[in-house]
């Protein structure tokens, strides 16, 4: 791999998060031969940050309104019995497109699989409501929270614990290790709220969960990787299940 992306790839996940990617040493700590690094960054704030979703209504979103509603504050998607979903569906934000961006929210699943669409497009010809793109990945049983995935797309492009690459009409591969996969799990909290941060800049996406980076990918490949497009939430096709999403802010870099 290009040394100099990579060297990007660890000071945008250092720099963004307070957290040192593998092999790099942590801020603050005790260097080999004595002294000590430089101090750890500050906590993260949100200035620079616009709120997206106004807790109230669904303006500036589309999507079918037999699913997705607000509700004490969130954007709420629940499908039951009755009202089945039979094939993913979205809530697409349509405030503007995602190109170099950071993304906060706090999310909460009883059920089956979500997640968070980005530098996305529709499939019209699909369905009215259909996306293919990135995707910070969610699910209730936590198999697949946190990894970088495309949907309709190349499939798993950085599984949670790692960091890849993706060369010109290649597969992802493994560049280092952000810890272990089922390790991480353990920052997940089951049927309660998390909070996600996820990162784009340029051909780099870092994914962070409750503090913790989950998965980052360096996307080299110009046929497969999309520079901007849309923000999305899905619903996923199987049981009965229900999403809900808040606290929406995003800072276009």
């Amino acid at each position: 791999m290009n040394l100099r992306l990579l060297a990007m790839a660890a000071a945008a996940i250092w720099i963004s998060t307070g957290t040192p990617a593998a092999g790099q040493q942590a801020p603050g700590a005790p260097k080999k031969g004595g002294g000590f690094s430089r101090p750890a960054p500050p906590p993260d704030d949100n200035t620079g940050f616009e709120a997206i979703f106004d807790g109230k209504t669904l303006n500036n979103w589309d999507g079918d309104t037999t699913f997705w509603r607000v509700e004490d504050g969130a954007i709420v998607g629940e499908s039951t019995p009755e009202k089945p979903v039979k094939q993913n569906t979205f809530l697409i934000w349509r405030g503007g497109a995602t190109r170099d961006f950071e993304l906060k929210l706090e999310f909460r699943i009883n059920s089956t699989n979500s997640g968070i669409q980005y530098r996305s497009a529709t499939l019209p010809e699909v369905g009215k409501w259909v996306m293919k793109g990135y995707q910070a990945d969610i699910d209730f049983g936590n198999n697949y929270t946190g990894q970088v995935y495309e949907e309709r797309g190349r499939g798993f492009l950085a599984l949670r614990g790692q960091f890849a690459r993706i060369a010109e009409g290649g597969k992802p591969k493994l560049v280092g290790s952000l810890g272990d996969g089922e390790t991480l799990k353990a920052h997940i909290k089951t049927g309660d709220w998390n909070h996600f941060h996820l990162i784009a800049r340029g051909t780099t996406i870092i994914q962070v969960l409750n503090g913790q980076v989950m998965s980052a990918v360096v996307d080299d490949d110009p046929q497969g990787r999309a520079a901007e497009g849309l923000l999305g939430m899905q619903m996923h096709v199987g049981p009965p299940m229900k999403v809900e999403f808040r606290n929406l802010l995003l800072r276009r870099l």
